[in-house]
Order: C-alpha cells, then structure tokens, then sequence
C-alpha cells in the first residue's frame, strides 16, 4: 500500500472514531425528535424544519471560520497568530474587546474561531474579551437596534458590547495571574490552552500548502473533525431553541421582564441568560414592553445577556471548554449584563 493510501485509511478511520466517538449526543437529538414526533407530529416536523434552516443559515459563518482554522493549522500560519497574540495582556483583552464589539460573527459563528485561538495558545483572558462582546452587536444588528428601539439604545448596545468584553477579559486575567484557569479546552479538544510550543518554537509558514501531500490531509483533517464535532452539537441546541420556542411562552418571558426600578432588571438578566429570545428576534419583544412601561436598563440587560448566552452559544460553549470556565463565563454574562443595564437606566433615569 502507498504512503498516500495509507493517509487516506489513517483519515478515514480517524474521521469514522471522531463521528461515531461521541455517538450520544446524536442520539440525544435522535431521541428528542422521535419523542416529539409521536407526541406532536406537527411540532415535531416544524422543530426539524427550524433546526435544518438553523444549521443552514449559520453554515456561512461556521464554513469560513473551520477553512480559516483548518488553513491556518495546514499551512503553519498557527505560529504566527499565537506570537501575534503575545505581548501586554492588556493590549490584547482591550483590541479583543473592541474587534468583537464590532465584528459580524453571531454568537455560533464564532464558535469555532474560539476553539482555534484557544488551541492555538492565545491567553484565555483575551479570548473571553472576544467572546463575551462578539455575539452582542454587528453591524447589522446595530442598524436594526437602531430602527426599533433607537439610536441610542443602539450605542448603548455597542458600548455594552465593548464593556462587556473589558470587564471579562481583565476579570479572567486576574484569575489567571491567581494561578487558576490553567488548560481550559476539554480533553480532544485542541491541543489544550497553553499552545506554549509553537510559540516558543515557531516554524516556517508554508503558504501554499496544498503542494505538501502531509499539509493537505492535515487540513482535511482538521477541518473534517472540527465540522463533525460542531454538527453534533448545534444540531442539539437548535433542535431544544426550537422546542422552547414551541412550548414556553412569549407572555411568560413578557411578565417576567415587566416593571420599573432594580427588580425588573434583576430580572431581565436572569431571564436572559438562558433565554431563547435572542439577537434579532428579541428586538420587537423588548421594543413592545419598553413602550409599555418596562424600564430601558432591563431591556438593555435582557438583550445583552440573551446574545452572550443564547442556547447554542451556550451549549458550544459547554463542549468546547472545561466546567470551570463555562462556569466563569455565565458568571461574567450575568454580571455584565446587569451592570450594563443598571449604567444605561441610570444614564436614561
């Protein structure tokens, strides 16, 4: 047998272990959808219809950032965006925090840029300054924040986005100089967050990797397991979006968020945090109860904190990183949230 054909066998039952290594959470979603099929056909048709327009709908975001990964990996261009991402830390959280306030990934399309910088060995601080302000505004959303809710509100969105991203990043660096955090990818995931290797011994970058048989099954590899591995996940968590959407009413969240004062916005960024209503959808829900009294700094903590940590960011979230750091990342959700709508009510009160 060639050295190519045994590539090929190696890749090929590396690619079947990967798929079928963690064949529950499929079967997790097998089952869900089974089960919602014989007790509500019509949900159940609806729920895979939602998941499929989901998953085709971010598949965009997701395509493009697994090929930059997977280039990157196959081209030895890793190197050098580790060693990019060294130097002050605070620099880094501060640029991290601004390029995610402003960058287009929603809260799935980043996922797998983050698993990359952290396996690449990028400091934990600056990806969670990255992470945690990404998903809150784009471009897009600016403009559509803008017209439901007003140009203000969609400053204060951006700046909340910004602030977010700062407070996470310098909170996690703190944890960090503490000696925690250490290894914060889960086991298969990556090759762990220090990444110290190929910083420390960076090798020459071959751009045109596809002149290199090693390189060019290097990528498909990469880019195969990191595809297979998003899949299972997001097919899960849009399939449960959209079974919440179905059974959890939207007046339930509405009485919930409803109201004047503190409480409200207590409330707002509890409720969100796991909420559904995130992002686009949750714009004329909010821009209705503000017109009917709910104070702005809960409608500004609800959408913060419902974009940070919408459920198929959170579950991503979940598979990629260890208990301790998912742990962290709510934490400084729900805190950063508050505290941008408690500052925005207090500015607007």
């Amino acid at each position: 047998m060639t050295e190519l054909a045994l590539r090929a066998r190696s890749f090929g039952m590396e690619a079947v272990r990967f798929a079928w290594g963690d064949a529950r959470v499929w079967l997790a979603a097998a089952v869900i959808l089974a089960l919602t099929f014989a007790a509500d056909p019509a949900q159940g048709s609806a729920s895979a219809t939602f998941t499929l327009d989901a998953l085709l709908h971010t598949a965009p975001y997701l395509l493009l950032s697994i090929g930059i990964a997977a280039y990157a990996g196959a081209s030895g261009a890793d190197n050098l965006i580790a060693r990019a991402f060294t130097g002050s830390p605070a620099l880094m959280i501060l640029l991290a925090a601004l390029a995610g306030g402003l960058s287009p990934f929603c809260s799935c399309g980043v996922i797998p840029l983050i698993a990359a910088l952290l396996a690449m060995g990028v400091p934990l601080s600056a990806v969670m300054a990255f992470w945690l302000a990404s998903p809150v505004m784009d471009p897009s959303m600016f403009v559509l924040t803008t017209g439901v809710l007003g140009g203000e509100f969609a400053v204060a969105k951006t700046l909340a986005a910004v602030g977010l991203g700062l407070f996470g990043g310098f909170a996690t660096l703190g944890l960090m100089r503490a000696g925690g955090l250490a290894e914060p990818l889960r086991e298969g995931v990556g090759n762990g967050g220090c990444g110290g290797a190929k910083v420390r011994s960076a090798k020459p970058v071959v751009w045109r990797f596809w002149q290199e048989d090693a390189r060019v099954a290097k990528f498909a590899r990469e880019g195969w397991k990191t595809t297979l591995f998003l899949a299972k996940w997001l097919t899960l968590a849009f399939l449960i979006e959209s079974l919440m959407l179905a059974y959890v009413p939207a007046e339930w969240v509405a009485s919930a968020l409803g109201g004047e004062g503190l409480l409200p916005i207590v409330s707002a960024t509890l409720v969100g945090v796991p909420a559904y209503l995130n992002g686009y959808a949750a714009l004329p829900l909010v821009g209705g109860l503000i017109g009917q009294g709910m104070a702005p700094g809960a409608g500004l903590a609800f959408l913060v904190a419902g974009g940070v940590t919408s459920l198929p960011a959170a579950i991503a979230v979940f598979a990629l990183v260890k208990l301790r750091v998912f742990l962290l990342y709510l934490a400084l959700a729900l805190a950063g949230s508050f505290a941008a709508g408690l500052l925005f009510q207090l500015w607007v009160g």
